[in-house]
């Protein structure tokens, strides 16, 4: 909304300095210090609230034992990230741009999606929350909503279905009819990794801000057509409005981290890691960097793999030798290095070093085409 007023304001008085508020740089930096500045002020008031209000997480009993001490700390708290997210983007992005109106679209559905199952869960006492069924029901619908959109829409003629080959010059993927069904996959598979992620203390949330962080470059150089062709990338005109989301989602992890990092003050439930996730796979989605999901998600795919492997496995070995048997002592992947002993911070450093380490490949994979 500022940015409309500051670019009429530009527009019909012409004050000196006002043109820097057309500069997408300069809404998006704008952008992560609001989405900061919202997360530190709103995480205690919430914190009170949900505290007050005896909303805290259960105890899980097929956790590992030492996550028992954590039962009571205030959940829900997803609801100061996207608060924290949607919030300067209305003020400083172009909320006309399709690209804003998809990301946002899809991150409020999944947030509502996740805010229910938390509500079922936690409020209702209801042991396993929202039925899988109709969880899944939401991400099919937010993903067929997207795929959808950029399948049928004008703006996306030439270019809606296909994608970038990382490290490969001059290929792009088409996947052609399957683009929708692709999409759907996509969505509901990323806000399901980062719930899974979502089991130690700033564990997903600094991942996710990693994550981000390369998103928004890729964001802004799709929608530059000098950087685009440099780099020999699908050219995406609007998509850099995208940048000024993604800096707000940074700034948002970054405020919600302080109070999330171990100990943690609040954890982010369903309402925070559906959305989120989500958030990543339409990003990627929206720029045309699909494949490139599984080296930047990295950590969000081995922690999806590792509960896959898991359960495949113990289901063969209970049908082949009548007792199922585990290659990881507990699933998701974090939780068995506590199993070996790792402390959780120790657990959570390490996974950061390694997003870092894929997100400078992600990012690299562009130049050496």
């Amino acid at each position: 909304m500022l940015y409309y007023l500051f670019e009429y304001i530009n527009k019909v008085f012409d004050p000196p300095g006002f043109d820097i508020f057309r500069f997408l740089t300069f809404r998006s930096a704008l952008a992560a210090i609001t989405g900061l500045i919202l997360a530190l002020f709103l995480s205690p008031k919430i914190i009170s609230v949900l505290k007050r209000k005896q909303i805290g997480e259960a105890k899980k009993i097929d956790g590992p034992k030492s996550h028992w001490s954590k039962a009571g700390t205030p959940t829900m708290g997803g609801i100061i990230v996207v608060i924290s997210v949607v919030v300067p983007v209305l003020l400083w992005g172009d909320v006309k741009s399709l690209y804003i109106i998809l990301i946002v679209f899809g991150t409020l559905v999944l947030s509502a999606v996740g805010f229910l199952d938390d509500y079922l869960k936690v409020i209702k006492k209801y042991p396993n929350g929202l039925i899988a069924r109709y969880k899944l029901l939401g991400q099919v619908l937010v993903g067929l909503a997207i795929g959808s959109v950029i399948y049928f829409s004008p703006q996306f003629v030439g270019i809606n279905s296909i994608t970038t080959v990382p490290f490969l010059k001059d290929i792009n993927f088409d996947f052609s009819f399957f683009y929708i069904p692709v999409v759907v996959l996509i969505i509901t598979a990323t806000s399901n990794a980062v719930n899974l992620t979502d089991g130690l203390d700033g564990l997903a949330i600094g991942v996710i801000a990693i994550v981000m962080i390369a998103l928004a470059i890729i964001s802004y150089v799709s929608g530059n057509a000098i950087y685009s062709d440099y780099l020999n990338i699908i050219y995406l005109p609007g998509s850099g409005e995208l940048t000024v989301y993604v800096a707000a989602l940074v700034g948002a992890s970054l405020g919600f981290l302080w109070y999330n990092s171990y100990p943690a003050q609040v954890f982010m439930g369903d309402t925070g890691s559906l959305a989120l996730g989500g958030a990543f796979g339409i990003l990627a989605v929206l720029i045309k960097k699909e494949l490139l999901i599984p080296i930047l998600g990295g950590i969000f795919f081995l922690e999806t793999i590792s509960v896959i492997i898991q359960r495949l496995y113990f289901k063969y070995t209970k049908n082949k030798y009548g007792e199922g048997r585990r290659i990881f002592k507990m699933a998701p992947i974090h939780h068995h290095f506590e199993m070996l002993g790792w402390p959780e911070p120790k657990i959570v450093m390490r996974f950061y070093i390694i997003a870092i380490i894929l997100a400078i490949i992600s990012l690299t994979s562009f130049k050496i085409r």
